[in-house]
């Protein structure tokens, strides 16, 4: 969806945080969607590579940005940016604290 609607950071979190709310039902996971985990041993396995959790996110948020710069403006990529980021954080706090 394009919006050309002048927003606020605190409504495209409360946006993110719907999202990871939605995903919760949608994948039946009382935390929301957690594939990455799964995901990245997947990458892992196929490419011989050691991408971490944290990483996998981190590449989301860069393929978010990325959309960002791309055409209209679709505050669902900014969204989804500070809900990975979100998700790296998480990742981040299980994995190098």
């Amino acid at each position: 969806m394009t919006n050309k609607q002048s927003t606020s950071a605190s409504l495209i979190l409360q946006n993110a945080q719907g999202h990871m709310n939605e995903r919760a039902t949608t994948y039946d996971q009382p935390d929301g969607e957690r594939s990455m985990s799964a995901t990245v041993t997947m990458f892992n396995a196929l490419t011989e590579s050691h991408l971490s959790e944290e990483q996998g996110w981190l590449f989301m948020v860069c393929l978010k940005l990325n959309r960002a710069q791309q055409g209209d403006l679709r505050l669902d990529s900014y969204e989804d940016g500070a809900a990975y980021f979100a998700l790296a954080g998480e990742a981040a706090s299980q994995e190098r604290a």
